[in-house]
């Protein structure tokens, strides 16, 4: 049995100014490779799929950059959908729950993080989201997202940062009326059930979400070489 995979591919990236101007972000180089192609090698070998990318912003580039690639698109082309949003949108494509989900906006050098969520996973959790403790945060602005309990429950707080990976259920989805949500809306509601699990990832991460990040990012992953 496989699980399915989004990818979120969709936002505008303006926060990389003239870098995301002729392209979406997840085009973005960083280390020789675009920003998608880095997520895409973290699922090599792990037991998942289908795998869906949705869009949004300049998505024909990134349908031209992966042709030929056992991947589905979600299209949201006519309305930018948040990431609670646009899970939901995808959901006929996946086919199944629970789901991974990552952002391809960041990099990792470590064990791969997908298959640490994949071993982690339990079939009491609602949702688990992979964390980073601060000392292994690289170009990242924000503060801490969540605070872990003795039995890896999540609660809100300035500890780890949330990584943009995560493996949820999505039967929620259908309770949520608005259309446009952010993925907090389906936490909040899991959390006041006592779902919301996190795991710590002990390797170091990236958030490559503006131009000074890459060079981070980069050096981050040649220190991982050494």
């Amino acid at each position: 049995m496989t699980t399915p995979v989004l990818l979120f591919a969709a936002g505008f990236g303006t926060r990389m100014g003239v870098l995301t101007a002729d392209r979406p972000k997840p085009l973005v180089p960083v280390a020789g490779s675009p920003l998608v192609d880095h997520a895409i090698a973290l699922m090599q070998g792990l037991k998942l799929g289908p795998v869906v990318i949705n869009l949004h912003y300049k998505g024909q580039m990134i349908r031209d950059h992966l042709r030929g690639r056992e991947v589905t698109y979600s299209d949201e082309s006519d309305a930018l959908l948040e990431t609670g949003g646009g899970l939901r949108k995808a959901g006929p494509l996946l086919g199944g729950s629970p789901v991974v989900t990552l952002n391809t906006d960041a990099v990792w050098a470590g064990p791969n993080p997908i298959a640490m969520l994949l071993s982690a996973w339990k079939p009491e959790m609602e949702a688990l989201l992979v964390t980073i403790p601060k000392p292994n945060v690289h170009g990242h602005l924000g503060d801490g997202d969540f605070n872990h309990d003795a039995d890896g429950r999540l609660t809100r707080g300035a500890g780890d940062v949330y990584s943009g990976l995560q493996m949820i259920r999505t039967d929620d989805l259908t309770h949520i009326t608005d259309t446009a949500f952010s993925m907090n809306v389906l936490w909040d509601r899991i959390a006041e059930r006592g779902g919301l699990y996190g795991v710590s990832y002990s390797g170091q991460w990236c958030d490559v979400g503006q131009p000074e990040s890459i060079a981070i990012a980069e050096n981050m992953i040649e220190a991982s070489h050494v």
